[in-house]
């Protein structure tokens, strides 16, 4: 299943990229360099977990492919928007991001700005056209879900709170560290498989359960990137590495250990799996993909 789970990853992420080259078009006159930074941002390479996930959900309910394309590209773009600003001197103030220099490094802190904010709305722009799901209902929930998942109570919150905590004095309990990591990193990732079941018109039961499985697998994901940040390697990873621990960043591994962060992954990672028996072996690249995220190098 490692080999059939590579080929599907390596599939999905040069479909994705061929998708977003097609809908992120160079533009000419003033705004050329605003199109060349999300260009930028958007075909540097990268795991593209989220749109896979979108992508391997969709395939449970027979979606027409183009949409589930159009859909996991949406969350594509909001994500690398997210990475944008994350890297920004005023948020994480990072040089490197996927084994490149970071946006605002290429270009210019204003243009890495207008860049982040420009993605976050195509993606919505993407959502919203009839191309991504002839039933406008659909195309409601889906733009909903991912405003909920990408806003104040969602990802943005997250990153407040994680910027909060960083001028926090009293030491951060494994309850707020947790709340806030659903909040940052596993929002997004949630709703990239309720991204999936919606445009399939999934049960309230399928979707009960794949946000189960998504929610576990988003928490052991960052308990990897925990990890990763503690005995990565740049050249693997693809961004620098000890920050948190140089910063004094409360993370799953400062307050857990090495050992009990790695050991509560595994246990993330089995709950997740077991979400999905429901669908049988037409999700074992789920199934699959559950167990590679806590065993990924990058």
């Amino acid at each position: 299943m490692t080999d059939a789970l590579n080929a599907a990853l390596a599939k999905a992420a040069s479909d994705i990229e061929k998708t977003l080259d097609r809908v992120l078009p160079p533009a000419s006159g003033p705004e050329a360099r605003l199109a060349e930074a999300m260009r930028y941002a958007c075909l540097s390479g990268g795991k593209r977990l989220r749109p896979f996930l979108t992508l391997e959900v969709a395939q449970l309910f027979d979606v027409t492919p183009s949409c589930a394309y159009r859909a996991a590209a949406a969350i594509e773009a909001i994500h690398c928007y997210s990475l944008i600003h994350d890297d920004l001197p005023a948020m994480d103030d990072d040089d490197l991001r996927r084994g490149k220099p970071t946006v605002h490094k290429a270009f210019d802190e204003a243009t890495a700005i207008l860049a982040g904010d420009a993605l976050l709305t195509f993606g919505f722009e993407l959502l919203a056209g009839q191309d991504t799901h002839p039933d406008p209902r659909v195309r409601l929930e889906l733009v909903a879900t991912l405003a909920l998942a990408s806003g104040a109570h969602g990802m943005v919150g997250g990153q407040m709170a994680d910027l909060a905590a960083e001028k926090s004095e009293g030491e951060l309990d494994l309850h707020t560290i947790t709340r806030l990591q659903k909040m940052k990193t596993g929002a997004l990732i949630t709703a990239a498989a309720e991204a999936g079941a919606i445009l399939g018109k999934a049960s309230a039961e399928a979707r009960t359960a794949l946000k189960g499985y998504a929610h576990d697998m988003g928490l052991a994901f960052q308990i990897a990137d925990d990890l990763l940040d503690v005995e990565g390697r740049v050249e693997e990873t693809g961004k620098a590495v000890g920050k948190d621990e140089a910063r004094g960043k409360a993370t799953f591994v400062s307050i857990l250990g090495l050992e009990r962060a790695r050991a509560q992954a595994e246990l993330l990672t089995e709950q997740a799996i077991r979400h999905l028996a429901m669908f049988g072996t037409r999700a074992d690249l789920l199934v699959a993909l559950a167990r590679y995220v806590i065993e990924r190098k990058s």
